[in-house]
């Protein structure tokens, strides 16, 4: 590896691969970035010491497991400061519907990608959980009719 966080083609290579499939053996991935087995270990420890690589996942069919209704939901925040923001934070972590959570620069504070069994199950997320989270002011829901592109997807093709 080059100094510190410069990555390399082959670091590239072995970020690209292990997205595809993280249950590649050392062997198998060191074959396809044209290392040997050695080289290669190294590598990944240094890449996830760096934290290039977080962790190794299962990317599961939500579907299959009963959870096929997702919704986008707009939050605006009635406090902004410092102690509102951090509190919604803590509260929306502990939502397990709750897939995605991101703080938008827009008219909006934040954007919640939130995954139940349906649109009843969504209902009483948003009505029981979602809009009783500290300092929520307001909520806009969009229904996804359908996953055009997603992270399966994406690393999968």
């Amino acid at each position: 590896m080059k100094k510190n966080d410069e990555l390399d083609r082959i670091d590239h290579a072995i970020l690209r691969e292990l997205q595809k499939n993280a249950r590649l053996t050392v062997t198998e991935l060191a074959s396809r970035v044209g290392l040997s087995k050695t080289p290669c270990q190294l590598r990944m420890k240094k890449l996830e010491e760096q934290g290039y690589i977080l962790g190794y996942v299962a990317l599961v069919n939500q579907t299959r497991l009963g959870a096929s209704h997702v919704a986008f939901v707009q939050v605006k925040l009635s406090d902004t400061k410092s102690n509102a923001l951090e509190a919604f934070n803590e509260a929306v972590r502990q939502i397990p519907e709750v897939e995605q959570c991101h703080m938008i620069a827009a008219g909006f504070d934040y954007l919640l990608k939130v995954r139940t069994s349906g649109m009843e199950a969504y209902r009483q997320v948003l009505g029981e959980q979602i809009s009783a989270l500290p300092f929520v002011l307001q909520t806009s829901t969009y229904a996804v009719m359908e996953s055009v592109k997603d992270i399966e997807s994406h690393l999968l093709d």
